[in-house]
């Protein structure tokens, strides 16, 4: 081999080996100024969402002037809880669908009354590090951040609240005209984080497509092919699945109406071919944050192929796994027969002892006496 194809095959190694850094973002000349007295606000927008989005080469995703104009409203917040704006410039379905809802009539305080103000866009997504709303817990937590003492009282009339916490998202229940779907989330088994795409590395959506033979979403066994996949990868786990019910759109996730509202019916989930299960994504996390999604057909959650890929997203009454119903019913039965068997077979033990207790030890009749020399010497 020679000097300068070893060189060459060692620069590759140390080159695949380095940290890939993110891209700069492009900015106004405006923007620029910025900067030179406002770099804590920037490096938190630096890592957020919008500037991914610059850095990803889209040059309408908002910098420092697109929210904020010069000093003339220094003394003002930019944010508007009128309209909106600046966040509804680019999310006005959004914002119309807030401006609907609950929240929109809602006043919050940071200190004391003096500085209440109507519940706003920064106050659940920040102003400056603006992240993907689906980042790991983030929505879950966020609602936790006003609504402390929801788990107990849910765990009042909720069976099971804790998990459904886990499982469930709060729109999915909290804004009832939504439609519903599942996800079915790429976790890594070992740091319990979602798995996120390479930056620069898109592996999701070529290996969905290439075990979606048809093009018609995946099915059973493609999605098992799916995790097979990844988990050739060598994570420090295992790629497993977790499902979580949640509302279709980011639109609807808004549509917050008053909790006296909320579905408290189990029925509407818990029932054979209920409307939250006929639609079924795959998703994997962006490097980003935000998803990226697959569809899948609604068999994969009650086929028995699926019992390891999906095996910890199980509805009763409307994930039903056949399979799993089959070994349930035995089981049962089995916990039942089994007892009641040694019970059984215990007694009739007991009393095979007794009556051998009963008729002696030494094998005799107990009603026979031992004969005696006079006895043995008579006629018979």
């Amino acid at each position: 081999m020679k000097h300068g194809t070893v060189v060459a095959a060692l620069l590759l190694l140390i080159i695949a080996g380095m940290p890939v850094r993110a891209a700069e973002i492009t900015l106004s000349e405006a923007d620029n100024k910025c900067l030179r007295c406002h770099d804590e606000e920037f490096a938190q927008y630096d890592g957020g969402i919008h500037a991914s989005l610059r850095r990803q080469g889209d040059a309408e995703a908002p910098a420092c002037t697109n929210c904020h104009t010069t000093h003339r409203e220094r003394d003002k917040p930019p944010y508007n809880t009128a309209t909106g704006k600046p966040c509804s410039k680019c999310h006005d379905e959004i914002f119309d669908a807030f401006a609907a809802s609950v929240h929109s009539r809602v006043q919050v305080s940071e200190k004391d009354d003096k500085d209440a103000h109507v519940l706003g866009c920064p106050d659940c997504h920040r102003a400056h590090d603006v992240t993907a709303a689906a980042t790991e817990n983030q929505l879950k937590d966020t609602c936790l951040g006003c609504h402390k003492d929801v788990l107990l009282v849910h765990q009042k009339w909720l069976p099971n609240a804790r998990l459904h916490f886990e499982a469930v998202s709060c729109p999915a229940c909290h804004a009832p005209a939504a439609q519903r779907k599942v996800d079915l989330r790429l976790y890594d088994s070992a740091t319990q984080k979602r798995i996120r795409e390479k930056e620069g590395v898109p592996q999701f959506e070529n290996r969905a497509r290439a075990v979606d033979v048809e093009g018609k979403g995946l099915n059973a066994l493609a999605l098992q092919s799916l995790l097979k996949e990844f988990n050739r990868d060598g994570g420090e786990g295992k790629t497993i699945l977790r499902g979580r019910l949640e509302v279709s759109t980011g639109v609807e996730s808004h549509q917050l109406a008053d909790k006296s509202k909320a579905i408290r019916n189990c029925e509407r989930c818990h029932s054979k071919g209920s409307d939250p299960f006929q639609s079924v994504t795959i998703s994997i996390a962006r490097p980003d944050g935000r998803l990226l999604r697959y569809d899948a057909h609604k068999e994969v959650l009650n086929s028995t192929v699926s019992i390891d890929s999906v095996g910890g997203f199980y509805a009763i009454g409307a994930t039903r796994i056949k399979l799993l119903d089959t070994l349930l019913f035995f089981a049962v039965i089995g916990g039942i027969t089994v007892p009641i068997g040694h019970m059984t077979t215990k007694w009739l033990v007991r009393k095979y002892l007794k009556r051998g207790k009963g008729q002696g030890g030494s094998g005799q009749p107990q009603n026979q006496t031992p004969s005696t020399p006079d006895d043995r010497s008579k006629p018979k």
